[in-house]
């Protein structure tokens, strides 16, 4: 590892809590801010849990006022300004959100916009009005109830419109970093496999991606390689296990997989991500495909183009060596060289996607003659950390290969 791996700046991380049980510390967190709190949770996963209404019992013995809004699809601006408009007059003091990614970012961008009561349309990355946000947020705890987008560690809030015209941009801010972050395992025990295994090939893009960047560092490096572990030690044992499974090996495996989401957003805020990311962002802006399924579907092709694209053009890219080393971490092969490295690593993400049922593009309505409107969307921030600048033609081939 050269001398350039350790120049990097860290951003600021949440306070993490991480195991069993934490989320009974929950009230005591949002104490620490006041007395009234704004609640924003799924629609349907956690609220029907004996843990909701523990929750609720808890938070009226300690007198505390809250109010609840769901967050029942992707998160929108119409829908993040129809929150901070209802409850702008409430005097929140804090904002607690419990669920998957779509309401940890609904829930952030609340969270900075509800002090102020502005549209998040003035802030919106690339599609808004330009007004640069200052601030103040308000405190912002994020309970994950899903392990794969990694929100939780991430300041920016993904919005999408979907359709023709639509988009997929951030609301981003430093303030908009969770206050806390709590990782309890205990949350994710009724997550139906279809999210298991979309989120957590999320994560794993985000790790491959994060250690693969054109930004990549000591650091990104040491934690990215711990998820990719945690990822192939659990996320499979998860997903193939029968529901209502609490075995101390479906425990240990959630609470690895709420780990390695952990890292992946950790890693994604420091160093970005890759073109996996940059090729998700319109494809859910344009059509109803769920995000983690797009990553899952891409990820084995994608890497195989950039292998090539670096074979072609930048031999001597660390990102090579790399891809290899995945490959041996996640079949546990550590004598494999570093071509079969590469092969074992294509191999090994392709049978994971047809084990957990990635769909095709063509499944969400996706056709060869909107290609070309795809890839001319998919220059943004994650395409820009990508190991190596892909030509038009080979964003195409990710494309057609899993349509």
């Amino acid at each position: 590892m050269d001398s350039s791996s350790f120049n990097f700046n860290l951003s600021a991380l949440p306070n993490i809590e991480i195991g069993s049980g934490v989320f009974e510390s929950v009230v005591n967190k949002i104490l620490l801010y006041g007395k009234n709190v704004l609640i924003i949770t799924g629609k349907n996963s956690f609220i029907k849990t004996s843990l909701w209404a523990k929750l609720n019992q808890k938070l009226n013995q300690n007198n505390i006022i809250w109010f609840h809004a769901i967050v029942d699809k992707e998160p929108s601006p119409d829908l993040v300004d129809k929150i901070v408009k209802q409850y702008y007059s409430k005097s929140i003091d804090c904002v607690l959100a419990i669920g998957g990614g779509s309401c940890l970012d609904t829930a952030k961008a609340v969270s900075g916009l509800i002090t102020s009561g502005d549209s998040v349309m003035e802030y919106l990355e690339g599609v808004g009005a330009g007004k640069i946000f200052l601030g103040p947020s308000l405190p912002f705890i994020a309970v994950p109830t899903t392990a794969g987008t990694g929100s939780e560690a991430t300041k920016n809030a993904v919005l999408s419109q979907i359709g023709k015209d639509g988009f997929k941009k951030s609301f981003r801010h430093e303030s908009l970093m969770p206050q806390y972050a709590l990782l309890d395992p205990e949350l994710l025990s009724s997550c139906p496999k279809s999210l298991i295994a979309a989120n957590g090939m999320d994560a794993l893009t985000q790790l491959i991606e994060a250690y693969v960047s054109s930004k990549a560092n000591a650091f990104s490096d040491a934690i990215v390689l711990s998820g990719i572990e945690a990822v192939r030690d659990s996320l499979l044992i998860w997903y193939l296990a029968p529901e209502n499974d609490n075995s101390i090996e479906i425990s240990t495996a959630r609470v690895k997989m709420a780990y390695a989401a952990l890292i992946s957003g950790i890693a994604l805020a420091q160093v970005g991500l890759g073109s996996v990311h940059g090729l998700a962002s319109p494809l859910g802006a344009f059509y109803p495909i769920p995000h983690g399924m797009a990553c899952g579907t891409l990820l084995s092709t994608a890497c195989e183009i950039n292998i090539d694209a670096l074979k072609q053009r930048d031999r001597q890219s660390k990102a090579l060596t790399k891809y290899a080393q995945i490959g041996r971490i996640l079949t546990n092969q550590a004598h494999l060289d570093q071509h079969q490295g590469e092969l074992a690593l294509m191999q090994f993400l392709q049978q994971w996607s047809e084990t957990m049922t990635m769909q095709k593009l063509s499944d969400y309505g996706v056709r060869v003659e909107e290609f070309d409107h795809i890839v001319a969307n998919s220059r943004g921030n994650s395409m820009q950390t990508n190991p190596i600048v892909l030509t038009d033609e080979e964003i195409k081939q990710i494309l057609a290969r899993n349509l």
